[in-house]
């Protein structure tokens, strides 16, 4: 059986994303509304009775916003670290469940391993998810690819991964200085150069998809990302997650359906 996977917006409004096996299925991150979130998935065709549970990369409000709501409406399990849950607003404490880097959670037929990242959070982690032997992982809000970011990286057969500025468009930019620094620090943002440097050196032979997630709105452009991103692709599918719709789904080890924004 095949994995489905979707950006249901990714961007500083807001970020969640849909990996399922058709039974079985997690949200990472619940950064838009309850109503947003529903819609959109209605909107290419998933449905709320797959989601299970509920992981949470850290409390930043783009990743938490309509968390409260939705896991209380569905009686979802979060999944969320005490660091987190002490650090961000608004959590579900009867519905939070704990986990460790590196100790798998199972959902359903879904294996989900959180690791550590680089970030100005708490207590920040990036998330694998593994279903009959497919692999895909969702790689966001990192200033660096560290080792547990490559090794990761380097098993999954899809990735959402963050480029999120351009160097030469965040320098010459409107931000304040502090801003950019906080940005571009080894507790920040990828870049453009960074995530591609990631993509060229340390991604498998067996990838298939990389969606690019997490762009800046004011320091990037998705149709410079795609260019760069496609010219290296030999063969993997390139796509740009968007911060104003859902993704279409994508199907991970069988037909390929692909959007390209």
């Amino acid at each position: 059986m095949p994995l489905f996977i979707a950006s249901l917006n990714s961007g500083s409004n807001g970020n969640c994303y849909y990996i399922g096996n058709g039974d079985d299925a997690v949200l990472i991150d619940a950064g838009i509304s309850c109503t947003e979130t529903e819609k959109r998935m209605r909107h290419i065709g998933l449905s709320m009775k797959t989601v299970k549970a509920i992981f949470i990369s850290h409390e930043h409000t783009d990743h938490i916003k309509g968390l409260a709501v939705l896991a209380n409406k569905y009686k979802l399990p979060v999944y969320i670290t005490k660091a987190t849950a002490t650090a961000g607003p608004h959590m579900i404490k009867k519905l939070s469940k704990p986990f460790k880097a590196n100790d798998p959670v199972r959902v359903g037929a879904l294996t989900v391993i959180p690791f550590t990242k680089k970030h100005d959070a708490a207590d920040p982690h990036s998330f694998i998810i593994t279903g009959n032997n497919i692999t895909v992982g969702v790689f966001t809000d990192i200033g660096f690819a560290c080792k547990e970011v490559i090794h990761n990286f380097g098993k999954c057969n899809a990735a959402f991964l963050e480029a999120n500025y351009e160097e030469g468009m965040l320098e010459s930019g409107a931000y304040p200085v502090y801003l950019k620094n906080r940005i571009r620090s080894e507790n920040g943002h990828l870049s453009n150069n960074q995530a591609l440097e990631l993509f060229k050196n340390h991604r498998p032979g067996f990838m298939t998809h990389l969606l690019l997630a997490h762009l800046s709105k004011d320091n990037n452009d998705p149709a410079l990302v795609q260019q760069l991103f496609t010219g290296i692709a030999k063969g993997v599918k390139i796509g740009i997650a968007s911060r104003n719709e859902p993704s279409a789904v994508f199907t991970i080890g069988g037909e390929i359906q692909m959007k390209m924004f």
